[in-house]
């Protein structure tokens, strides 16, 4: 079973960019669709961006135009390139698979400055 590791959150001001990774413990080459979700105090975890096998993404609408997913398969890795960033995408950031078939891992934390 696929184990996670999220890094690459921090602190940022608005308008500012992250990139966040997600390194899979086995390869992903069978795992068809990655997602990449966040979950805000208070807040249910939502799905933000997904991505499959061969690079078809959906993205919620609230990040649409701003937030870019990314796979590399060959590194069992799973990206999120956020820009234009606003203190409402604030929250713990999470990859996991879709459907989610693997526990959650620790996530890596973004926050958002005014």
């Amino acid at each position: 079973q696929v184990q996670l590791v999220e890094s690459g959150g921090g602190l940022v001001q608005a308008g500012g960019s992250l990139r966040l990774s997600c390194v899979a413990s086995g390869s992903i080459f069978r795992v068809n669709t990655m997602g990449w979700y966040r979950q805000a105090p208070g807040k249910q975890r939502e799905l933000v961006a997904s991505i499959t096998r061969s690079g078809g993404t959906i993205y919620a609408d609230s990040v649409k135009g701003r937030f870019t997913i990314s796979r590399d398969n060959a590194n069992n890795s799973v990206y999120l390139q956020m820009s234009s960033l606003k203190p409402e995408d604030t929250a713990i950031y999470y990859c996991n698979t879709i459907p989610r078939v693997a526990r959650w891992g620790q996530g890596t934390q973004v926050t958002v400055s005014s």
